[in-house]
Order: C-alpha cells, then structure tokens, then sequence
C-alpha cells in the first residue's frame, strides 16, 4: 500500500489528482463516507449559501458570535493565498497539523468510495469541527446547494443571501433554476433565509413544499437607516441605532440583515446582546471583498466574478468620489459570464491591464482583449493616452504596470477572479506590503 502524504501541500496535490472530475455533483459518494466517519453536532449549524455575499455573511456571523464569546468553526471556500483560510476555529485558521491529521482520517473511511477535492477535504475540515467542542458552526456553500459536499449536514438555519446567474453548466441559466439549486439548503421545519429582495419564485415554492420556515427580506426582516447608522427589525426583534459594518459596498446591509435574522431565529440557543453586536460588525474583516487599501494610489481588490457582483463593484467604485482614472487589473475563468462582466465595469475602467492567470480553464488576457473590445473598448493610441489596454502573463506584473502608470489621485481596481486577487496581494507582500 502506497504510503500516505505527511505535510499538507502533499496531500492537497494528491486529492487533486484522486477523482476523475474536479466537480462531480451529488451527495451519495459524501454521505457515505460521513456516515462511516460519525460525523454530527450537536450544537446550532448556519449552512450560508447564494450566488454573492456568501463569505461576507458568514463573517458577519462569525465575528457576532465570536464577540459574544461563543466557540466558533467557520468552513469557507475557496481561499486566497493559503488553503488554511477555509478553516478557521475561534477565529485562527486551523493548523497544517490538524488537517493532515484529518485528511488520514477520511482516507482510512472512505474505502473504494471515489471522492473529489471538495467533497474530500469538506469531510475532513467538518470532523475537526464536530471533535472541537463548538458552540455555533458556520458552514459556506461551494457551488449551488443541493448537491454541494456542505448540504451533507442538516442546517438549523439555511441562509441563501442572493440569486444570480453564475455557473449556468451546473446550476441552469435562469434565476428560477439557480434558485431551486439554491433553496436545497433549507430543511423541514427549520428556518430558511432568503436576503435576496426579489427572491424567485422556484425558491419560495421550494421552501413551502418542504415545510421549512422561510424569511423573506421585505416581508420578515428589513432594515432602515440613514448616512450615520442603520436599523434592524425582524419578526419580533427590533435592533436600533447600528453602525455599519467594517465591510464595505453597497450589498452589505442586505448581508448584515440576514446575519441578524439567523441570529433572532437562533436567540433561544445562542443569545447575542446589542453591544456584541456592534462590535461584532465593527470588526468584521474579510479580504478581497471591495477592500479598499490605504495610501495613494487608491487601490481597491474585489473577487467579483460575476455580472451580479460586477454591478455592485461598479456602485461601490461610483460612490468613491472622483478620480481621474481608473485602472484595472483583470483576469478571470473562461467559463464564466465575461462579457456581463465587461458589460458592467467598460464604462468606469479608463486602463485595462488583463493577465492571464495560472489554471488551464482560465481565460487568457488575448482572450479578454477580444472580449473588450467585442464590447466597444477601444484603445486610443499609446499607454499614455485617455484609455488603453495592456495584456501581461501575471497579475503581479498586471499590478506593476498599473501601479507605475497611474498618478496618486488615481485607483486600480483589482478584480475578476480570487486568482487575480491573490495575486496581487502576494505581489504586495513580496514587495513588504499588506
């Protein structure tokens, strides 16, 4: 028998390579080996899933609790710069040791069951939470709901945050598909939120078939406010006088509402105060989510992927004030909605700098100059002119460019793809920047 990886870049490459197909939708193969596994909680579970501001809410969620001093594991995905950041227990990531430690348990179970990458560290990361003694686990969505690894467990709260067109081969190309795929979170009996203000049909039929107890934003909780602070009232909990949360952008009250209506329908198990509250959304920290950066020049980074969160990214950047240009370092997957992307930013974007991006299914930076110009982006002249479009191999050399050109009244919005993201900041830290 061959012998098992010792460290994790190891085993992260061998699951890489173990099952035929990186995505391999349905829960049959990953209920087996939970089943051989034993894994259950016995405390509250949020299950966090939506097309956008999946990780936000979950951060929300967490940082609350945490301040309220609740013991807390939150699974996410994907990571940025180091695969830890998808586990994290009372706020730290998990060590290497501690999922290596796992990884061996979910071999030594799953037998002849074929698992992928997801599903197999998903199994790994939820028995290291359901061995750590936690009050509250809060658990995000891959892909979809109903047949992502992390619908295994049966959420007490299922919160679906917003419905939007985004991996149309998996999910369907309407809202209606995406979101019955969607509203797979929700249980029987159990409370199901929906953040979204204009929730599609499928998803709200979905909730009433099964039983489960849905929250509609505008109809069970809501939230008012002004410039200063904002209001929460829910079904039969009001919280007044809030500040807004650290996380930045136009979605995120819609984010920060949901967060408070899981918490009402769990304030039997979890109670949380008004103080623990504020607190909580003061510290609320999630990189790469309309992460606007200090010092000039302004420099934002954004993991928008999608038409959806290409649109609040193009509100947020409209809500800055001026600059006098706007430079983008972009690269994104082949398979996503590129040209809604485009569509959403081309007419706040004075400079592209397109990088291609170190995965085969991603697009190259030829590939999204047709696309740009497809959409009516047209260079005038050379680099130094009114707009331009400049092509590079990375996005640290993306970056440099940018960085080089543009003047300190100026920002460079960072976008497109967690790669891109990722690649910038590991850029910045090469450079002794954070």
């Amino acid at each position: 028998m061959q012998s098992l990886p010792t460290t994790l870049p190891d085993w992260l490459a061998l699951l890489e390579t173990m099952h035929p197909k990186a995505i391999d939708m349905g829960l049959e193969r990953v209920s087996q080996v939970k089943d051989r596994l034993g894994i259950h909680f016995d405390c509250p579970v949020i299950i966090v899933g939506g097309t956008n501001g999946k990780g936000s809410t979950c951060a929300m969620l967490e940082a609350i609790l945490m301040q309220a001093g609740y013991r807390v594991g939150v699974y996410t995905s994907p990571h940025l710069i180091d695969f830890n950041e998808r586990a994290r227990l009372h706020g730290e990531q998990v060590s290497d040791e501690a999922l290596v430690s796992q990884f061996a348990a979910v071999e030594a179970q799953r037998g002849d069951v074929s698992l992928t990458y997801f599903e197999f560290t998903t199994l790994a990361i939820l028995k290291l939470f359901a061995e750590a003694g936690l009050d509250a686990v809060i658990l995000e969505v891959g892909l979809g709901g109903r047949l992502d690894a992390v619908n295994v467990i049966d959420a007490d709260v299922a919160i679906v945050t917003s419905v939007d067109i985004d991996h149309t081969e998996y999910l369907g190309d309407t809202r209606e598909k995406i979101g019955f795929e969607k509203a797979g979170i929700f249980r029987p009996g159990r409370t199901a939120i929906c953040g979204d203000p204009v929730p599609p049909q499928s998803l709200i039929d979905h909730a009433q078939a099964i039983g489960a107890d849905l929250w509609l934003f505008g109809r069970d909780f809501n939230y008012s406010g002004d410039k200063q602070q904002w209001n929460y009232g829910g079904r039969s909990q009001r919280r007044s006088s809030l500040g807004y949360p650290a996380l930045r952008g136009a979605n995120q009250l819609l984010n920060a509402s949901a967060t408070l209506a899981a918490l009402e329908a769990l304030r039997d198990r979890l109670p949380v105060g008004a103080q623990e509250v504020r607190t909580g959304f003061a510290l609320v920290d999630l990189p790469g989510r309309f992460q606007v950066l200090p010092g000039r020049p302004t420099i934002v980074l954004d993991v928008a992927h999608n038409p959806h969160a290409a649109a609040t990214l193009a509100q947020n950047l409209g809500n800055m004030g001026f600059h006098p240009y706007t430079y983008a370092v972009f690269g994104a997957m082949k398979d996503k909605d590129i040209d809604g992307v485009i569509a959403q930013l081309k007419d706040t974007i004075d400079h592209w700098c397109l990088t291609s991006l170190p995965l085969p299914r991603a697009a190259s930076a030829e590939y999204l100059r047709q696309k740009l110009i497809d959409a009516g982006v047209t260079p005038r002249g050379d680099a130094g002119s009114e707009r331009s479009i400049e092509l590079f191999d990375t996005p640290a050399t993306a970056f440099a460019n940018a960085r080089k050109r543009a003047g300190e009244n100026d920002r460079i919005a960072v976008f497109g793809s967690f790669l891109t993201v990722a690649g910038v900041i590991e850029a910045r830290k090469t450079e002794g920047q954070s």
